[in-house]
């Protein structure tokens, strides 16, 4: 059986809404976009990539798919683009139709909560999950995701979309690891109990 880590920069109010540019999210009239940026380091950067090199494939969300997608293919001088672009890339998507754009995608239509176990459940490398926040609340709520590495961010944005909201279940974590980089950023690795 496959594991799915889920990885995603947070503020310390919880917002998630476009952390590495100011135009990747502007929903709801969001202006403060890539608040996460001045806060890239040599530890996160090391953390980031072992994280990579550790699962073989990603899942995405529709939005966080057409937004690596329209980037990172782009990002010639980057140690992360190689990685991206050979990946295996699942897409729960009810909306997108195949073929779809980016090289090595496959797309799983519908219920993300029908979907995700089989994928789970087949032989094949881990499966990592960056930003596609609506998909993990959705695989929170199936308890379908093994792992939790939170970038918690030393600020306060105010107003933004948050990762764990009001209809969102109750689940309990242990603390597997952490790290602090040199500018405060908490590298935190959590599993359900």
């Amino acid at each position: 059986m496959r594991n799915i880590s889920a990885t995603l920069s947070i503020s310390m109010d919880g917002v998630i809404q476009a952390p590495g540019r100011p135009d990747e999210d502007t929903r709801d009239d969001f202006e403060r976009g890539g608040w996460a940026l001045p806060y890239n380091d040599e530890v996160m950067a090391q953390r980031m990539g072992e994280g990579m090199a550790s699962s073989g494939a990603m899942l995405f969300g529709r939005r966080t798919y057409e937004d690596f997608y329209g980037y990172w293919p782009h990002q010639t001088d980057n140690p992360f683009t190689p990685y991206l672009n050979q990946a295996t890339k699942y897409v729960i998507s009810s909306t997108l139709s195949e073929p779809l754009p980016w090289e090595n995608s496959i797309l799983l239509p519908g219920d993300p909560a029908t979907n995700v176990p089989r994928l789970k459940s087949e032989s094949g490398p881990d499966l990592g999950i960056v930003g596609s926040a609506q998909l993990v609340r959705s695989l929170l709520a199936a308890n379908l995701i093994d792992r939790y590495l939170l970038l918690i961010h030393p600020l306060v944005l105010g107003q933004g979309h948050r990762l764990f909201d009001e209809r969102g279940p109750g689940v309990d974590f242990e603390l597997a690891d952490s790290v602090v980089t040199s500018k405060g950023v908490i590298i935190a690795t959590y599993q359900p109990r």
